[in-house]
Parts: C-alpha cells; structure tokens; sequence
C-alpha cells in the first residue's frame, strides 16, 4: 500500500513552483534584515553553542514531516544494502573535498584573483589575502556533507527515505571523526578548532529528535486509528507543514545575513560561480557511479543529492570560529546558503526527469 501511493504520488502546485517561492522568501529575508537589522541581530543571538534556536524550531517543523512518513522496515533493509553508502561515503569524504579545493582555488585564486583585491585580520592577528579567505570558506563547506535538509531533497525526489536516513546517519557520524583533520589538512593549519558542540546538537536536534517522535507517533497513531487513516488524513496536512517550515528557515536565515549580503553583491557573485560548478560536478558524478553500480533509481537520487549538498549550518560555525563572523571565509559559507536551496531544487528536478534511466523506474 505505501510503495503504490509513493509511486503515484506527484508534486502539488505548491510543490511544483517552491523555487519561485524559495527565491521569494530569500529576498524577503534579506529585505527584511536590510529593515530590521535589530530584529534580524537579536534572533538570531538566541542560540546554544552557535545553533540558532530559531532555525532549530523550524527545521524540526521541516523534518518532522518526513520522518513520520517513513516506514521502518525499509530503514532496516537499506542497511542491508551497502552499496549506496559506500558510494555516498566515497564521494564525501575521498573527492567532495579535493575538487572543492581545486574549483574554489581555480576561479578564486586565479580567474576572479584580480575582482577580489584587499586583505583582512583574522583571529590571532595574521593578515590574510581575502581571496584566500573565500577559498577557505568554502572548503569548510566542502567537508561539511549535509545531515538534515537532504532528507526533503530525497524525499522531494521519490527517493528511498529509509536509505536516505540511514546515509545521513552515517555521514553523521564520519564528520565526527574526518571533519577536523581533514579540514586543517586542507586549510593548512596545524590546529583547527572543531565546533563539537554545534555538530552534536545541531544532529540531534535536525534529525535526532524528530526521528525519535516521528518514530513513535507513527506507532502510536496507525496502532489506534489504523493505517488508512494515517495516510489519508494525517499524513494530508503534514507536508504544507513541512515545505512552509522551510520557507520560514529561508526567511530567517536571509534575515539574519541580509545586511552582509546587499554590502557585497559582486563577491557574492563570484563566489557562486565554483560553489554552483562544484555542487553540479558532485551530483554528476555520484548520479554516473550510481548508474554504473546499478543502484535502482530509488537508493541513486539520494545518494547523487547527498553528495551535492552541505551542511551549511556547521560550515557557518567553524568559520566564525576559526576567522570570525566579519571575515571573507563565513561570508563564503554564507553565499553557500543562498545557492544552496535553488540549486538543490534544480538537481530534484534533473532526478525527476532521468529517473526513467535506471531500471526500477520502468
């Protein structure tokens, strides 16, 4: 019964324009932090270890959605399955980071070298290039694989979302352990500070506890109302929920970073350029190898989108941390954010149209 309904089911008009409407709702934050700079600097102080508690309420209202949605049984049949983590983990963690590095160094270091003049104090007192500044943003975006936001794109894109949570879980884990070492061997730095609290809380909150309620509110409803009912009338008025929670995430978080953004367009600009050719080069790649293992459509969406997308929340911590928040590496994870969302939709769509490709979609 659920794989007939996932099969059939299409995306609403809502779902079909949310680009317009993501676009939308990230000029309106940053109209709305250009207005209100206050409001804007005052949220988003409400924060534990540099987890805005803000984001954190909508981002739960944005998983918890798709977490209760997702039938366990297949969770525990992905796990069975290690190819797709395998090739996400591979991905992540052995080319992300190099061809990050590469891209960011080729376009900001050499092409856009001359469009980026002038230097910045960074933590410690050291007089910094501010190219080098933007490249090192974005390598904090580049060993940062999302944990949270790839659960909607799996799901946006009719992928496995047991598999997707379980890959996510995995990455989880991983950025424990490789996130700092790889991180200061590619900044070159002999110490690199880890936000260990903002990773563990940001897990947990993200994807820890709406799994956990999303887990036993399913049990408990289809135990008393059945499974028809779930579906039919529960899971009805969840997903406006979840795609509304993340328009408002958008809101805030263009909100919050409004002012630096409208201060900077042209960096901006230039900064895009590689992180877009990087995100589209990753889910290429994964997306082929997927193809080439022979991974059904299902486990090969949300391992392509897995790889494309960052865990921007993380990447934006680190580099207040290590550089500060005025500094040209945070204003890099920044513009990550503002691509992130429009260029994650683009790649749901390519997933949608060239699902057609693999054989489980015949």
């Amino acid at each position: 019964m659920e794989k007939l309904i996932h099969k059939e089911r299409k995306l609403s008009f809502f779902e079909k324009y949310l680009t317009f409407w993501v676009i939308a709702c990230i000029g309106l934050g940053i109209l709305l932090g250009k207005l209100f700079p206050q409001v804007a600097f005052s949220l988003d102080k409400i924060s534990i270890y540099q987890v805005s508690i803000p984001i954190a309420v909508c981002l739960f209202f944005m998983m918890y959605p798709i977490m209760v949605k997702i039938d366990f049984a297949e969770v525990i049949k992905a796990g069975k399955t290690p190819k797709p983590v395998i090739l996400t983990l591979f991905v992540n963690w052995c080319i992300k980071p190099f061809t990050m590095l590469a891209i960011a160094s080729l376009f900001l270091g050499v092409l856009f070298k001359g469009l980026l003049p002038g230097v910045e104090i960074v933590k410690g007192g050291a007089e910094v290039e501010l190219y080098r500044s933007y490249i090192s943003g974005c390598i904090l975006l580049g060993i940062a694989p999302c944990t949270a936001m790839v659960l909607v794109w799996g799901h946006l894109s009719k992928g496995n979302d047991g598999h997707t949570l379980v890959m996510v879980a995995i990455n989880s884990l991983t950025m424990l352990f490789l996130y700092a070492p790889l991180g200061g061997w590619l900044l070159g730095v002999n110490r690199m500070p880890i936000p260990w609290q903002t990773i563990v809380l940001s897990v947990v909150i993200y994807v820890g506890l709406p799994l956990f309620l999303g887990y036993y509110s399913r049990k408990i409803i289809i135990a008393k109302k059945g499974l028809k009912w779930f579906e039919q009338r529960f899971l009805r008025y969840l997903t406006p929920i979840s795609m509304g929670a993340l328009l408002i995430t958008l809101i805030l978080l263009f909100s919050f970073r409004g002012e630096l953004i409208i201060k900077q367009p042209q960096v901006i600009f230039l900064i895009a350029i590689p992180l877009f050719i990087q995100t589209c080069l990753i889910f290429v790649l994964s997306y082929a190898l997927a193809k080439w293992l022979k991974l059904p459509y299902k486990d090969a969406a949300p391992s392509a989108l897995i790889g494309a997308s960052n865990h921007f929340e993380v990447a934006i911590a680190t580099s207040a941390m290590l550089f500060g928040l005025a500094s040209g590496a945070s204003l890099a994870t920044v513009v990550g954010v503002l691509i992130e969302v429009p260029v994650m939709l683009m790649l749901v769509r390519v997933c949608l149209k060239t699902k057609h490709l693999f054989h489980d979609s015949l």
